[in-house]
């Protein structure tokens, strides 16, 4: 997707004038974007304006000013889109019992790699994960995961690990959504 350009980022004072509003709009974005899978996997699909977003209150908390820090918060985020034609996402791991959550991080190591979109005549186009989400030994709880999707919407997001299978047929809506940020990818790079 066409990615966020430094001429978009405001500076961290103004942003917080305009942050309620801005926030709103984000957040009714997000909605039709965040898919659960399973019991503790929740999907959140990104376009131009959430990573935008993501930047801004990254400034924002971290009361960023110069600009090589601006670039590279904007260079970090910009990675969440992918190329023309991908869907980019972040997977949030949610476990709320931190022992479990620890166990569970390490045992899973090699999720990312079984998680797929599946469109919808059946193919299903596996994820591609970002191998700095984990040390080795253990995964991040969020991960950022890329899918090749070559423009193709997809109608369901599933994961083959063999101790955390499942599978989340995407809503309408979800479905609508995701098409729009793909049709606008590619209106962009057209």
């Amino acid at each position: 997707m066409q990615p966020v350009r430094r001429d978009e980022i405001i500076d961290y004072q103004t942003y917080e004038d305009q942050r309620p509003d801005f926030r709103r709009e984000v957040l009714a974005i997000k909605a039709a974007r965040r898919v659960h899978v399973g019991d503790a996997f929740t999907f959140l699909f990104e376009n131009p304006l959430t990573v935008r977003y993501q930047i801004q209150e990254m400034m924002r908390a971290e009361r960023i000013v110069r600009e090589s820090d601006i670039a590279h918060e904007i260079d970090t985020y910009n990675e969440l889109l992918g190329q023309p034609g991908d869907l980019g996402c972040t997977l949030l791991i949610e476990l709320d019992d931190a022992p479990t959550r620890q166990e569970k991080l390490s045992q899973w190591l090699g999720l990312p790699e079984t998680i797929y979109a599946e469109l919808e005549d059946g193919t299903r186009i596996p994820a591609c994960p970002d191998d700095r989400q984990h040390d080795g030994r253990r995964l991040s709880s969020v991960q950022y995961l890329r899918f090749p999707v070559e423009g193709r919407t997809p109608v369901a997001i599933g994961i083959d690990f063999p101790a955390a299978q499942a599978r989340t047929e995407l809503s309408p809506e979800q479905r609508a959504a995701l098409a729009e940020d793909l049709a606008d990818d590619g209106a962009r790079y057209a």
